[in-house]
């Protein structure tokens, strides 16, 4: 299958993972994650319909959102960003989804201000607890989203999380209700509209669940 095949068995996922969930296709929103692939592949995924990618890296983000002059092109930066980044990553990044600590939301909220435009960042939560990933612990989001809610030009639109590998003992679903009971808890969903949360292996879990935004690389764009 060449890309656009691909594109239309995911995009063919989505919908029947909608309708087994009873939902509306319009409530998600598929970011084609085109990390450590070529710019042309996203071209390629531009004229199959894909509209929103993610990168992981800030470097691939900046570099490829100035080779596109595609107005319609959202970039999503869905890796761990480094204050230091935020200067090249904030203009440009439709949204953050990896907002996990208070100096971050600071780094960015300053940029944003600097270049008169809010930024729209999700809060990543560590809902395994795993001590080698990214993201706050469940108990201290209250607080986290309290002060990066006090920031200006900083808008906390959502949750984010990447979940454990899953197995038959803890599945991915239990960790994507765990995040939108996250969500329930701080506010619901007019407080926090977006989850990101889902990706190639377990969109349909994720759907199922509540997720608002799925991220999708392997399937779409093949192995690296």
């Amino acid at each position: 299958m060449n890309l656009a095949d691909r594109a239309a068995v995911v995009e063919t996922r989505i919908v029947d993972a909608c309708k087994k969930a009873g939902r509306s296709r319009s409530e998600v929103t598929l970011v084609a994650v085109s990390k450590r692939h070529p710019f042309a592949a996203v071209l390629e995924a531009y004229d199959a319909g894909l509209r929103d990618f993610g990168e992981n890296y800030a470097q691939e983000l900046t570099e490829k959102s100035a080779l596109s002059d595609l107005p319609d092109v959202r970039w999503h930066m869905i890796g761990h960003l480094q204050r230091n980044k935020c200067r090249d990553v904030v203009p440009i990044a439709h949204m953050i989804h990896t907002a996990d600590t208070l100096r971050l939301g600071e780094a960015i909220a300053r940029h944003a201000t600097a270049c008169g435009r809010d930024a729209s960042v999700l809060v990543q939560v560590n809902v395994g607890g795993e001590a080698q990933k990214e993201g706050c612990h469940p108990h201290e989001l209250a607080a986290l989203l309290e002060q990066l809610r006090s920031l200006s030009s900083l808008v906390v639109r959502g949750l984010m999380t990447v979940p454990p590998v899953a197995t038959d003992e803890h599945p991915a679903s239990r960790y994507f209700e765990a995040l939108a009971s996250l969500r329930d808890r701080h506010g619901g969903a007019t407080a926090l509209p977006e989850l990101s949360m889902g990706m190639t292996v377990d969109l349909e879990a994720a759907i199922a669940a509540g997720a608002t935004i799925v991220r999708v690389g392997t399937a779409i764009f093949g192995e690296r």
